[in-house]
Formats: C-alpha cells, structure tokens, sequence
C-alpha cells in the first residue's frame, strides 16, 4: 500500500470511534425490540447478544500483546528486557507454571487471581519458583493467573500477558487458547539451541494463522550461545524461511534478552565473543519495529477488529431478516408446497449421509493401521538412535538437548501420521462432499415469489461440503500425546539421579506403548468427529430451515403479519443504514 494511502487509512480507523458507537448502539436497539427478537427466534437473538458482548470486550479491555512459545524459551527474560525491569517471574518449574497479566498501575504490585475470583496479594518474593509452588498448593481455590501490575511507561500503552510453556501445557491448554483469541497481537519466543522445532511450527499453523493476526513477531532468543556470525545468520535464515511458509506477515529477529536485560538495567555485560554491540542493535531493530507496527498502530488493529466483527454481525442478522420477510410474502398454500419438498429432500440428505458413513469408517480403520506400523518402524529406529547418541554426541550436549530432541522426535512423528492422514481423508471427504450435493441438487420450489428458496436449499449443499470437510480436519488431538507426555515426564524427574540415556531407555517400551495407545484414541477422535459432523449437517442446517418455515407459516396466519412485516422493514432499515456507515472502512 502506498504510504498516502495508509496515511489516510489511518486518519480513517483513528476518526471510526463515533461510527462504531453509533452503529453498535443501532445494533443494541435491535435487540431491546422484543417483537424483532420474537421474530427472529430466541436462539438467533441470544448469538447477536454474543455478538454484542464480544465487540463490547474486544471495545474495553486493555490492548493485548500475548507472549507464547515452549517451555524454557526465556519468554519471561524477554518480557523483562522490553519493559527494562525485572517483572515477571523467571525460572518458574514446569510444575508451577503461570499464566501472568502485566499491566500499568501507579503502585506496582501483583495479586493471584483464583477461579473463584478472590486475589490474594503476592510480594515480588513470592512470584521466585519456591514460594510460588508452596503458594499455589496452600490456595484455597485453583489459581486463574497472576496479575501483575509496574509503573513501567510502555504498559501505560498495552498489556503483556506471559504464557506457560507450550510443550507443558496440560489442563491450563484451553486458558491459554482463550487468552490468544482475545489477543490484538503474538511474541512467539523461539530458541537458537533448538531453532523451530517441528512442534513450534506446528503451533504456529494450528494456532496463529487461523487467528489472522495483522502482524506476528517471531524472536529467536539466545543467540549469545552461538559462536560464529555465521552460526548466528544460518538460525536466523533458517527460522525465517520456515516461517514465510507459515506466516508470510512474521517479523523475525535474533535477540539475546539476557544480554538486553543486564544492558537496561546496567549489570555486567560479559562479552567473550565480542558481539555486544549486534546484540544490541537487533534488540533496538526489534522494539523499534514493535513500537512502529504495534504500540504506534494499537488503536487502528483494535478498531479493524471491531469493524470486521461488527460488519458479520450486520450481515448475519440482514440474512435471517430478509429470509423470514421473503418467506412472508407467500401465500400458505405456497408455503407448504415448498415445506413438503424440503422435508422429502431433508429425508435425502439424511439417508445420504447414513450412507456415507461405513466408508469413512472403513478409511479411518485402514489408517489408524498404516499408521502403527509406520510407528513400530519409527521406533526401532529410535532405539537405534539413542543407543548410539553416546558415541556421537558430548555428555554436555546430551544434558541439554537430549530430552528436547527426544520429545520432538516422537512429537514430530506421531503429528505427521495424523498429517498425512488427514490429508487423505480430506481427500475422500471432499468426494464425499461433492456426492451429496449432486444428490441434493434441487431446483426451486418458490415459483415467482420475491425469496428463491432454491438459493437456499443450494446454500444447503454447499454446506454439506463444507462440513465435511471440516469433519476431516478436525476431531484428533494436535497437542502432544498425554499418555505418552507422561512417560515424558518420569525421564525429567529422574533426569538428575540417572543417567538420561539409561532413564530414556529404561522407559523405551513405555513412550512406545503409549504413543500407540494416543494414537489409536486420535484416529478414534477423528472418526467419532466425522461421523458427528455428518449427523450435524441434518441437525442443525436443516433444523435452521424448517424453523424459518414454521415460522413463516405461523406469521402468515397471525392477523398480526403486517404488525411482523413493519418490524422487519425497520430492523432492515436500520442495518442498511449501519452497513452504509461502516462501508468506508472496507
């Protein structure tokens, strides 16, 4: 885009405050008209209410910049370099991991936040690993997050929420998720010793892309461990190309925040290599650009995401409207000719879909089979390669990465059964998809009237295909396997009284057993998804047309229709006049 024109952009989104109360106020009153929401049907006036309340949050809460990334990252030390002072907690155990809010306030202090909703107030001593691990088991409720409030001048700006590492997350998973989708924008804090693991690029396509964050900044911390310039630049470029493939918008940049940290704050810098001075200059590259594409922009993302929310909302409700007002303008005999023809087609989809059904489970079967024996295979080979780590690699690299490399390894091969699967079964479900709606082409019923209730019966086929679709990509765990997270876990707690190679060994049939195990439950998951997703085409598209239809037939004979059709026409009126408003923004 040209720099006048994202200068107007920008005068545009700054000056959209008053569009957007006005509008959302329009919007409001639609719902206050409890005739309109009798008309438009419960169900449908309580998904605008959520509307509301989502735009309403997304409105008043404080700007948000989520700091992600796995477990050991430095994603605390990093959050301390950028606000130059020790804030959130660093060196906190996988067992006890937080999820901390950091936010301006006068008078700096930090609260935990229960489930219950009660704070207990936290000294700066408590948030150190120790404390915090008695604190946290002495609680009388489970702990929300700790809110952290500084004085610090950027936060007056945004608030940064620091995240658990994600190759631990267990029960805290659906915190986290929640957390980054009310995100206005992502950190993701990758590693030099281990750059972009397969899981890290896996989260980054699972869970960032879909969100469609305007700008994503991928740090690769840690670059003071390597030796070379050249070491430095292949990271870089290796992360950075791994990244365009997933998220061509990424910033990526090469920090070492504990050098940032100590420079702040004005501790000792020690400088063995003689790169103090590129450490620094990347780190400034970096929060230079975040204040330019982030802090300076934060009102415009904000004010794009509430447009966009708010120009669905407007479309969703003049559909349902113009449908209802359509159907009304038909006479009875009309009315039931056509509900007659769609209960014999809702009877074709139903059958049709029931017949699909053994195929699909047949292909899963068949699947989850390949896919264990491509397992065994995987693991022999494992074995292989642990046995012979101690010839090919120093006791002091072994302590370091072994655990991580393990890990990856077998997360990297379970995720790329169910990769390559999915793969196929979207394949089929997409031949599927198109078998359906070649049965289900219907022609209209509607004759001459003003609403084509083919439109939407063709509305209904597309989407069957879309839903099965959705039934491939969805229903199987992407996260790392529990069960086999688990015999993880005892290698780490014996890591310091064992060997880790013999540990690792010792538990070899165990990460095996359970991987097997994970992977059978997750083809399991991904059938029991088709199968439902399937089911919920007749369930609730369906259901969606016959409601619309009792209900027109309901209004055709109520000696109130023209009272309904007023009401229709105004609530009209009003989105045609919203939609006019924002239409300067799109």
């Amino acid at each position: 885009m040209p720099e006048n024109t994202e200068h107007t952009a920008a005068l545009s989104y700054a000056a959209a405050e008053p569009d957007i109360e006005l509008v959302q106020n329009n919007l409001k009153g639609l719902l206050n008209s409890k005739p309109l929401c009798t008309i438009l049907g419960e169900e449908f006036s309580e998904h605008l209410r959520e509307w509301d309340r989502a735009i309403t949050k997304r409105r008043t809460e404080p700007f948000s910049l989520v700091v992600l990334g796995d477990f050991k990252r430095g994603k605390s030390t990093i959050i301390n370099a950028i606000l130059g002072k020790s804030i959130s907690p660093v060196n906190v155990a996988p067992e006890t991991f937080t999820i901390n809010s950091i936010s301006y306030g006068e008078v700096p202090k930090a609260e935990a936040v229960l489930k219950n909703g009660q704070r207990i107030s936290l000294s700066a001593d408590d948030l150190v690993r120790e404390k915090l691990e008695k604190l946290t088991r002495a609680f009388p409720d489970s702990l929300e997050y700790i809110d952290i409030r500084d004085n610090a001048e950027l936060l007056k700006e945004i608030r940064i929420v620091d995240t658990p590492g994600l190759s631990d997350l267990d029960c805290l998973d659906k915190q986290v998720q929640d957390y980054l989708v009310n995100a206005d924008a992502v950190i993701y804090i990758a590693s030099a010793l281990s750059p972009f693991s397969e899981s890290e690029q896996f989260f980054l396509a699972s869970h960032i892309r879909p969100l469609s964050f305007s700008k994503l900044y991928v740090l690769v911390n840690m670059i003071d461990a390597m030796n070379t310039q050249e070491d430095i630049e292949k990271i870089i470029n290796r992360v950075t190309e791994r990244c365009e493939a997933i998220m061509p918008n990424a910033f990526v940049y090469g920090v070492s925040g504990i050098d940032e940290y100590r420079r702040k704050i004005g501790l000792n810098r020690p400088d063995i290599k003689g790169f103090q001075e590129f450490y620094e200059t990347e780190f400034l590259k970096f929060e230079m650009s975040l204040k330019r594409e982030i802090i300076l922009q934060k009102d415009i993302i904000r004010t794009q995401r509430v447009l966009t929310m708010l120009n669905l909302m407007i479309k969703d409700t003049a559909a349902r409207i113009n449908m209802i007002y359509d159907m009304m303008a038909m006479d009875r005999k009309m009315l039931d000719d056509i509900s007659e023809s769609f209960e014999q087609e809702c009877s074709t989809l139903s059958n049709a879909i029931e017949s699909k059904k053994p195929k699909i489970i047949l292909s899963i079967t068949e699947m989850q089979q390949e896919a264990e024996q491509w397992m065994y295979g995987f693991f022999s080979k494992l074995r292989e390669d642990i046995l012979g780590s101690r010839n090919t690699a120093s006791p002091e690299d072994i302590d370091k990465h072994f655990y991580s490399y393990l890990v990856d390894k077998v997360g990297e091969a379970y995720r790329k059964c169910l990769d390559i699967h999915r793969k196929q079964l979207n394949a089929l479900i997409s031949k599927i998809g198109s078998e359906l709606t070649q049965k289900l082409g219907l022609t209209s019923a509607a004759g001459g009237s003003d609403m084509n209730m083919g439109d939407s019966i063709d509305n209904l086929n597309v989407l069957v295909s879309q839903s099965v679709m959705v039934a491939a990509s969805a229903g199987s765990s992407d996260a790392f396997p529990s069960g086999t997270m688990s015999s993880f876990k005892n290698i780490l707690r014996r890591k310091r009284q064992t060997d880790i190679i013999d540990t690792a060994l010792e538990n070899y049939d165990d990460i095996r057993n359970s991987t097997l195990k994970d992977l059978k439950a997750a083809y399991k998951a991904m059938e029991e998804h088709a199968v439902k997703q399937l089911d919920s085409i007749y369930q609730t598209q369906v259901a969606v047309r016959r409601e619309s239809l009792t209900q027109a037939k309901g209004m055709v004979s109520d000696t109130g229709s023209a009272a309904v059709k007023k009401h229709l026409i105004e609530a009209a009126e009003v989105l045609k006049s919203s939609a006019a408003t924002l239409s300067k923004y799109f």
